[in-house]
């Protein structure tokens, strides 16, 4: 099966980070991110470059910023093939030790023809 890995991000409490530790989390994590069971990775732009499009009224409604007002924020996304659950979570809290903020929420992908 294949899994999401959202990984989302404290920039309050990675900003508090020194550059050294987290020029070293960063590379930790593209090491992890070689193994056979990743399919597919990518990192975000950060927040202040997102714009968010919603409908009201009719119309299209472009604003600034993401979705949400919120500490933490999604900075990419992992793709991951796991025989179940519990594989993908392992794999997630493998990853989720290498860094101390934000979360990583882990949801099965949805299997659909032409996908």
């Amino acid at each position: 099966m294949r899994y999401a890995l959202l990984i989302y991000d404290d920039s309050e409490v990675r900003d508090r980070t020194p550059m050294e530790e987290r020029s070293r989390i960063t590379a930790d994590i593209l090491d992890a991110l070689k193994q056979p069971n990743v399919t597919g990775w990518l990192r975000l732009q950060g927040v202040e470059s997102a714009t968010t499009v919603r409908r009201e009224h009719g119309r299209s409604l472009l604003t600034d910023g993401p979705f949400v007002d919120s500490k933490d924020y999604l900075g990419g996304f992992i793709e991951v093939e796991a025989d179940n659950l519990d594989g993908a979570l392992a794999f997630a809290e493998e990853l989720q030790a290498m860094r101390p903020w934000g979360a990583i929420e882990v949801r099965p992908v949805r299997e659909e023809p032409g996908a």
